[in-house]
């Protein structure tokens, strides 16, 4: 039977097939419907872990207890994995276990463009990379073989246009290998120096093993056709050339490491001309120019920024575009903005107001930094708000500490931020750390955490306490406030910023879109046009569902009822309910 599936969904069904039984991540977009999808399985036990380090260590600890194990990520989320990541690629499996890691040509929502296929050399393990949902699936199952084979870690790696597009998959039935028993073997599972220096010899003799296997592996083929120009490409890029260059002879790549160099090398030799079409770096562009493979273009003709498309790759060889399906009517641009009744908006609009240096963090609450509220000086990545601030506040001295603090979110508290406030705590720090509680994880599609008290497949758990954490860490100042109260707020700022140590505002109210929040939302609220007398302070929160056209207006299919406008009108103009 064949299903149309979305990418991330064909890699939990690979999960499935494959005989997968431990899934661990943290969700990270573009890779996040994969353990959601996998969660859907009974047979599959799944996982949403505090972060993406905990999540790899808990798969690489299932790996060794006998189940075929996984792990999906980001690419940024590699970046906080990477500890173990180096370690397990020298302790090897037992039973096979497979890292996804889904990077993101263009920033569709991420902090920056990383290409993962480093890592992969680096850490000196095999990495898949398909180009749609059928190979999503059929990778999966490639990838435990020749994990258990290898005694490896094997990478999955995805983009977003793999992960969220959609194509026809062949689905098969469940397969699960038989269980390798554990046994224990310090010398292979203990790291300690001697026993490392063992391990790196085994891992190198298993890395030429696999690139002596590349050369021959079917996922690595030859598509000749016109001999004039020859491209080598892998993933997306693969069907973007297909689609531009119909007719030329492809070399596509379905294991992006260890490369076959020469498989590569003859299919150079059989065409006039060779391209490399790679998104960001130019990878596998440059391991051919090493290997002395003459490259006729790559990064010259496609940059190293943003994804590439059809149409690109044909413009930048100067070939005729293809006409294109569009539409007459332009789409208006739509700016990112804090959703109608937002929970953080009445935060941003007060630390805004205060004039406040505010450290942010990642997560919907970025946002904030966006005009009118624009109250937010930097964000590096998860977690690093608190750990900023702090840095911040030593290099400026204990003033500063009464005109700065940072934010971070409930999830991402549990993810990184914990660590970051016992360094306040430790190192003498006096700052004034602002939890936004919202009840769940918003940016990444509503995702349970260890605040909420349910776990992926929805089980009911103990629920850890915010407020309990930052006092067991020595934080003795730690007050709950809702932010929808803007004097509230705005005074226990003031109070706090003005104490000589560090303390904690949970800023608690549960996001607009929860369906609990949902099921009980007000009316929407109307304007007086007449009392209203076009002073413009409730165009201030940035509320999208608030209009101006000399006098302030409220759309009925946007607003909730939230109030929070009604806060800021001095002629009482907002509040009459539509009927």
């Amino acid at each position: 039977m064949k299903k149309l599936l979305l990418g991330n969904a064909a890699v939990a069904r690979g999960l499935y097939e494959a005989g997968c039984r431990f899934v661990s991540s943290y969700p990270g977009t573009p890779s996040t419907e994969i353990t959601e999808e996998a969660a859907r399985y009974d047979e599959i036990y799944a996982e949403w872990a505090p972060n993406e380090k905990v999540a790899f260590e808990a798969a690489a600890g299932a790996s060794i207890g006998g189940a075929r194990s996984f792990c999906a990520m980001k690419h940024v989320g590699l970046n906080v994995a990477a500890d173990p990541l180096f370690t397990v690629s020298y302790t090897g499996v037992n039973a096979g276990m497979l890292i996804g890691v889904a990077d993101d040509p263009g920033m569709a929502s991420s902090q920056n463009e990383q290409d993962s296929r480093h890592y992969a050399r680096a850490a000196k393990l095999p990495m898949l990379e398909p180009s749609d949902s059928q190979e999503c699936k059929d990778f999966v199952q490639l990838g435990y073989t020749l994990s258990e084979q290898y005694d490896t870690p094997v990478f999955l790696r995805l983009s977003v246009r793999v992960d969220h597009s959609q194509t026809l998959v062949e689905l098969g039935e469940r397969s699960v290998p038989e269980f390798p028993p554990y046994a224990k073997d310090m010398k292979k599972y203990v790291m300690l120096p001697g026993n490392a220096i063992a391990r790196h010899v085994v891992v190198e003799n298993n890395l030429a093993a696999l690139a002596e296997a590349a050369e021959t592996c079917p996922i690595n083929r030859v598509e000749m056709g016109d001999t004039s120009v020859g491209f080598v490409t892998a993933g997306i890029c693969y069907q973007y050339v297909k689609e531009a260059f119909p007719e030329a002879s492809v070399l596509k790549l379905g294991m992006v490491w260890p490369l076959p160099v020469k498989l590569i090398r003859a299919f150079a030799a059989k065409v006039d001309r060779l391209i490399v079409v790679e998104e960001l770096d130019g990878f596998l562009e440059s391991h051919c120019r090493a290997n002395g493979i003459r490259v006729d273009g790559g990064k010259d003709l496609f940059g190293l920024q943003g994804e590439l498309s059809q149409t690109r790759i044909a413009e930048a060889l100067g070939a005729a575009k293809k006409p294109a399906l569009c539409f007459d009517e332009p789409v208006a641009p739509r700016p990112p903005a804090l959703c109608p009744g937002c929970p953080h908006r009445g935060t941003f609009y007060t630390l805004s107001k205060l004039g406040l240096t505010v450290f942010g963090d990642i997560g919907c609450y970025t946002l904030g930094a966006l005009p009118p509220l624009g109250a937010m000086d930097a964000t590096l990545c998860m977690g690093a708000s608190i750990s900023a601030l702090h840095g911040f506040q030593k290099a400026q001295g204990p003033e500063s500490a009464k005109r700065s603090v940072c934010v971070i979110g409930d999830s991402t508290f549990m993810h990184s931020g914990i660590t970051s406030l016992t360094d306040v705590v430790y190192n003498k720090g006096i700052s004034t750390v602002l939890i936004l509680d919202n009840s769940i994880t918003g940016m990444t599609g509503h995702q349970q955490n260890p605040t909420t008290g349910k776990t992926l497949k929805g089980e009911t758990v103990p629920m850890i306490d915010i407020v309990r954490v930052c006092e067991g860490l020595g934080i003795r100042r730690v007050r709950v406030v809702d932010p929808g109260h803007l004097r509230e707020l705005e005074d226990a700022l003031r109070e706090e910023l003005a104490v000589d140590e560090p303390s904690v505002l949970v800023l608690r109210r549960p996001c607009v879109l929860l369906p609990q929040v949902r099921a009980q939302q007000k009316p929407p609220l109307q304007v007086d046009r007449e009392a209203c007398r076009g002073c413009g302070m409730c165009m201030r929160i940035g509320c999208p569902a608030m209009r101006f056209d000399g006098r302030a207006e409220i759309d009925p299919t946007l607003c909730v009822g939230c109030r929070l406008c009604t806060q800021l009108c001095h002629f009482d103009a907002i509040g009459k309910e539509e009927q």
